[in-house]
């Protein structure tokens, strides 16, 4: 992939009737293939991972991890600072197509990430096949190289969807079993050095697959489903290929159309608690999932009217539909929201209180798809705001600082200063999908976020501690870290927003961290070493 990386703008964005967004910078890393944008991640310091699958030109087969030559698809990753410039960039295959589906910023700073691969052992792959396509894992540290390294499947072909990091900074990994004429759904437990805790398999015996993965407030998980099954009797899958521990889970809810939304709600050691369906008579594709403090939010999009137990209707086209359910499981509210023609919901990030005892909206992300005629928004990121009853407040879409012929978005983040962090593909022609990174600033979204001045977490710490600061307008910002007879261990002078501090060599009691901004301004905290 040739890469183009733009300099920092800083220029008001017009969208409309709206105020204006402040486009504070915009990355644009150029393509001559068909490369796929799978996700954006924030790290806990303030940084962005971005990921997905390319093809290397001919030139440059041998850069990045010097790994030998491959023609097919890669991992392909690309780590920015705070100010959007590159810290650094790595390719992983093995001799054949492989493609990145997920990625999690873990604890200690580092990455999982999760990946479709045809591979067999060879290139940067250790693991030979399991039969198939395969769930490919690596785990990096924060420099991008590599921990260890994983191959899950069976000896049908396996599709990676998802990965999550638990409370016991283990990992649950999701991802799709592809049989003849049909489709089931393989969940993998891990410790935090990969080993295998427990494995399951989750079938409706008909077509099931894993859509997305959040971690849940009790160290266990909800998982998404795009569901065309029924109910299923576990004796229709004695031929299924099993994973290495046999467990199977059969659906115990009924479909009402063509594809429904299927949610189960997993405990930390990946028992199921709960199961919901929802869905009308149509098609109707589950994409994403957001934390609530009151339980969850579920969406995607629709093509069904009022039926099953779809209780809104569409506009036009495909409609994008919210379900809200509380912790257990019970439905709060849906809503339903039209953008024109075929509209994809991408992401969803949740703004929550400073203490995250309250959920005050959900800020929506995705494009619409001409379906026919092409309108003048179509193929267009765009953002939608609700609050935490599901009413729109407003609509917006984000062209940046230039709009080519065909752009959609992957992904998006919300960050705890209240900026936004967009991540998609921006096709100048046919077959050359560039990667269209843009950070906004936005003024009604930062009216919603609790101000603060400095901000310590983990805290209590142990090895690594993150400083982050609240006042806006700040070239440079002197961190200084004393003891409590006022005695001076560290000094540190930074640009970044969010800054990581060593305290491994602190012994256990409590410390002050004070900054000092350039404007005169301070700020201090209490760090506590456990």
């Amino acid at each position: 992939m040739k890469k183009n990386y733009l300099g920092a703008l800083f220029l008001c964005m017009s969208l409309g009737y709206f105020d204006a967004q402040e486009l504070l910078w915009q990355r644009d890393i150029k393509s001559s293939t068909q490369d796929f944008l799978s996700q954006i991640t924030t790290t806990i310091d303030g940084q962005y991972l971005i990921t997905g699958s390319s093809i290397q030109a001919k030139g440059q087969l041998q850069e990045a991890n010097s790994q030998k030559p491959n023609t097919g698809y890669e991992f392909h990753l690309v780590k920015l600072d705070q100010q959007g410039n590159q810290a650094w960039e790595k390719y992983f295959s093995g001799g054949n197509h492989d493609y990145l589906s997920s990625t999690v910023s873990t604890q200690d700073g580092g990455f999982l990430i999760s990946g479709t691969s045809f591979s067999g052992k060879g290139g940067d792959k250790k693991d030979d096949s399991k039969g198939g396509s395969d769930i490919w894992l690596i785990r990096l540290n924060e420099f991008g190289d590599e921990l260890w390294q994983r191959t899950l499947g069976t000896s049908a072909d396996e599709e990676a969807k998802s990965v999550i990091q638990t409370t016991d900074l283990g990992f649950f990994v999701v991802g799709d079993i592809q049989k003849p004429g049909s489709k089931d759904v393989l969940l993998t437990k891990l410790d935090k050095d990969g080993k295998i805790q427990s494995e399951i398999i989750i079938s409706g015996c008909g077509v099931d697959e894993a859509q997305k993965l959040i971690p849940t407030m009790d160290g266990g998980a909800l998982l998404g489903m795009y569901s065309r099954s029924g109910v299923c009797d576990v004796k229709q899958l004695a031929g299924a290929p099993k994973p290495s521990s046999e467990t199977i889970y059969s659906k115990k809810t009924e479909n009402y159309g063509e594809g429904d939304f299927w949610v189960i709600k997993l405990d930390k050691n990946g028992k199921i608690q709960w199961e919901k369906n929802y869905g009308g008579k149509g098609d109707d594709h589950l994409r994403t999932l957001a934390l609530t403090s009151g339980g969850y939010i579920i969406g995607g999009e629709s093509r069904s009217e009022k039926s099953g137990n779809k209780t809104v209707g569409i506009e036009e086209g495909t409609d994008l539909w919210l379900i809200a359910l509380d912790n257990n499981g019970n439905e709060q509210w849906q809503k339903s929201y039209n953008l024109g023609n075929r509209d994809v919901l991408m992401g969803m990030s949740s703004i929550h209180s400073a203490d995250d005892k309250e959920t005050k909206g959900l800020l929506i992300g995705g494009f619409t798809q001409a379906e026919g005629r092409i309108q003048e928004n179509d193929e267009t990121f765009w953002l939608l705001y609700i609050d935490s009853q599901g009413n729109e407040k407003w609509r917006k879409h984000v062209k940046g600082e230039s709009r080519q012929r065909e752009e959609r978005l992957s992904d998006l983040k919300l960050n705890r200063d209240g900026s936004i962090i967009l991540a998609g593909t921006s096709a100048e022609e046919s077959g050359k999908e560039n990667w269209k990174i843009v950070k906004l600033g936005d003024k009604q979204v930062d009216q919603l976020i609790e101000k603060y001045d400095i901000k310590i977490y983990p805290n209590p710490v142990s090895d690594y501690a993150y400083v982050e600061i609240g006042f806006k307008d700040v070239k440079e910002v002197e961190i200084l870290l004393y003891d409590m007879s006022g005695r001076q261990l560290q000094n540190l002078k930074t640009k970044n927003k969010v800054t990581k501090i060593n305290t491994q060599a602190l012994i256990q009691g409590a410390y002050l961290v004070t900054i000092k901004t350039d404007a005169g301004k301070t700020a201090s905290a209490k760090l506590i070493k456990k």
